[in-house]
Formats: C-alpha cells, structure tokens, sequence
C-alpha cells in the first residue's frame, strides 16, 4: 500500500498538483457558478421549446413558443416598440448627458468635490427608493412638482397618466441617473495628455475645437463601452417602469423585460417567458456586434499602431 502511494504521488507532476490545489480553492465559487448560471441557462433553453407551467410536465412544442410568439400574442407590437423607443433614446441620450456633465465636472471649479458627490449620488441609491421618491415628486395629483405648477399659475404635467408623457419621463429619469457612466467618463477625461490641449492651443484651437478633436476622440473607447452598457441596461429595463406605471397606461410603458415577467409568473408561461429570454439575449448579442464592427470608424485607440 505504501509503495503505491508513493508511486501515484510522483506521477502526479509539481504543476498538476498546483492545479488541483487551485481548483480546490475555487471550489465553492465553481460550485455556485454551474447552480446557479450554467443550469439556468442550460433550463431555460430546455424549456424554450416546451410548454411548462410548473405544475405539469414540460410537453415539447419545437419552435412553437418562438413562432406564438410573433404571431398571436397581440400585445408583442407595442411591448417591442415601447422598448426601442425607449432604449433608442435613453441611451445616446443618457451617453450624452453623462460625457457632457463630466466635462464640467472635470473642469477646475469651486467646489467640484462636492458637485461631483450630487452628481454621482443617486447612481448609489436603490432603484426602489428612486423611483418611490419620482412617483411622489411627479404625482399628477399631490406631487410636488405639480403644486409647484399650480402654485406659480401653470398648467399641470401628466407625466404618468398620458401615455404621450410616460415614456419621456422614464427617459428623462434615466437620464438623471448617469452617475456611474460619469465616474467613468471622469476618469477617462483626466486620462487625456495634457500635451494634446496645449499643442492645439499653440494650433489656434478653441474650447470647441479642443472638445471635438481631441476630447471625444480620446475618450471614444469608454463612449463606446458606456454604449454598450447601456444598450444592455436599456433593453434589460423593468424595475423603474414597473414601480411607476407597471406598464401603464394603456401599456404606454409595458416593456419586454415587463412583458417576459407577467408570462413568467403571472400567467405561468414558463416555456414561452424562456423563449422571450433568449431572444432577447439574441437581439442584445447582435446590437454589442453592430456597435464592434461599427466602432472602427469613430472609436480611436490611442496604442494602436498605424
């Protein structure tokens, strides 16, 4: 027994061992990685092509949960407009506000500390407790902001009771939380050679001509992973809309994410919810390509060679 012991041991190389030892450590991360993300993934592509409503056995359908889908559920049209419309504009838009606030951040201000807390703020407050204060401040009955309108003589905003206003108001909201996206453009705006501004100084450049060629351009990578990010966040939308409006009114905010839950367990429809999922994991893989292959034209490198 003792010389078969030792012979595994010096089979086993100093690497392998290593390895293992690794492997041994990581364990409980591996463990919980294949529990709780590889098997859901790997059931819910099952169950895509089943119908499954937990209570019975998971019947094999093919496509059918995908062709229903497009074919004879009647609300798919305004749940897939509602989210490009959404996601169409609240993330150039978003992009936008965040480049734009970070630039004025960046620059040697009094205070700029303290107005880089405000604006980061509310990037650390739960989407719960933000959307609970937004649906207070723009009640269209008792909010605040409209009797500030009704106290100054003016008409009153329905933000959330018209659907020509609820949309633009999740944008607008959307917009306001940019304090992630503007840490970042912060970082990457300090990151810019100082160099560049003071040879187009000497160039006779101006402030516009400084934040055109040299500003955007250097901080074109992190425009495009902020795009990218937020192309994900927008289509994957579901907690602000669902807490102001759920999908109201009439289905004026009733997005994709929003719509995939109510089959989900609302109605049951585990089978045709999966499906939904994987399309959208589809529809979000293909827009990440377009913006790659597209990126090539606008984002520049500033290590890469010639």
């Amino acid at each position: 027994m003792t010389t078969t012991q030792a012979t595994r041991k010096r089979r086993l190389s100093p690497q392998l061992r290593r390895d293992l030892l690794g492997l041994f450590f990581i364990s409980p991360w591996l463990i919980g990685f294949i529990m709780w993300t590889v098997y859901p993934l790997g059931a819910s592509l099952y169950y895509s092509f089943h119908r499954y409503d937990l209570m019975r056995p998971a019947v094999f359908l093919g496509l059918k949960n995908y062709i229903d889908l497009f074919t004879k559920d009647p609300r798919i049209g305004r749940v897939v407009y509602n989210t490009v419309y959404y996601v169409g504009l609240s993330a150039p838009l978003g992009i936008i506000a965040a480049f734009l606030m970070a630039s004025l951040l960046n620059a040697k201000i009094k205070f700029r500390s303290a107005f880089r807390a405000i604006f980061f703020f509310p990037s650390i407050v739960p989407v719960v407790v933000s959307a609970t204060v937004w649906r207070f401040l723009l009640d269209p009955q008792w909010g605040a902001v409209n009797a500030t309108l009704r106290g100054l003589g003016m008409q009153t905003m329905p933000f959330f009771s018209n659907p020509d206003w609820a949309k633009p108001t999740l944008i607008g909201i959307h917009i306001w939380a940019q304090g992630g996206a503007i840490v970042i453009f912060l970082a990457s705006l300090q990151d810019v050679p100082r160099s560049l501004y003071e040879a187009a100084t000497v160039d006779g450049a101006n402030a516009w001509h400084k934040f055109w060629h040299v500003t955007i351009p250097m901080c074109s990578p992190v425009i495009l992973y902020n795009l990218i990010m937020a192309f994900i966040g927008g289509f994957q939308t579901f907690t602000m809309p669902y807490i102001l409006t759920n999908g109201g009114p009439n289905l004026a905010t009733e997005m994709y994410s929003m719509h995939l839950y109510r089959n989900a367990f609302t109605n049951l429809r585990m089978g045709k919810a999966s499906a939904m999922a994987w399309i959208l994991f589809i529809v979000i893989v293909a827009f990440t390509v377009i913006l790659f292959r597209t990126s090539a034209r606008w984002v520049y490198y500033s290590g890469e060679e010639e």
